[in-house]
């Protein structure tokens, strides 16, 4: 079995300069399929997504720790609550006035401006925030990785497991052999 694995960030040059050219285009773009969502083929669920996928690059060039300090989780938060409450509000307000939810008509009849600034802002203010917000959630999530610590509670230990009973903090090298297929004198196991 191999050695640990030395996952530490290594600063590249090449990546770090690639990253600084290319993220203000892919911002851009993703700026403007989020404006153009409801009128041009994309739309603003994809916009946030490359939105998203553009602070996921910085991340990988000038580090995962450095991009989190520097977007700070309440930030992220407000990003999703945002577009959440954008959503839900103009669907709400369309219910309130006698309509559906996000019964765009109803919200004309009622209040005055076409139809389609009610669904623009569902798709900037409501979609598009969230959809950006989610996959950088995400991301952060994975790059922090598992530990028994995060697992559901603080002991780390599982359902009907005792804290510091030792269980399900060893390592795969020491699994044991349940968890290795049996392998003859030849080296060959018997999946193979």
């Amino acid at each position: 079995m191999a050695g640990p694995v030395d996952d530490t960030y290594t600063e590249s040059q090449v990546i770090m300069t690639a990253v600084q050219i290319i993220a203000p285009f892919t911002l851009t773009y993703g700026m403007f399929m989020i404006l153009h969502g409801g009128d041009t083929p994309g739309g603003s669920f994809q916009g946030g997504a490359i939105v998203g996928v553009t602070v996921l690059m910085l991340a990988f060039a000038f580090g995962i720790e450095p991009t989190r300090q520097w977007l700070k989780n309440s930030v992220i938060v407000s990003l999703v609550t945002g577009g959440v409450l954008v959503f839900v509000s103009i669907g709400l307000a369309s219910i309130a006035l006698g309509g559906r939810f996000l019964d765009y008509d109803q919200l004309y009849k009622v209040i005055g401006p076409k139809q389609k600034w009610y669904m623009e802002a569902v798709e900037i203010g409501g979609i598009s925030l969230i959809v950006a917000g989610v996959v950088i959630t995400l991301f952060f999530a994975m790059a922090a990785g598992f530990t028994p610590e995060r697992q559901g509670g603080g002991s780390g230990a599982g359902p009907g497991v005792e804290a510091g009973s030792g269980a399900g903090t060893e390592s795969q090298s020491d699994a044991g052999p349940i968890d290795r297929p049996a392998a003859d004198e030849s080296g060959v196991s018997d999946d193979d």
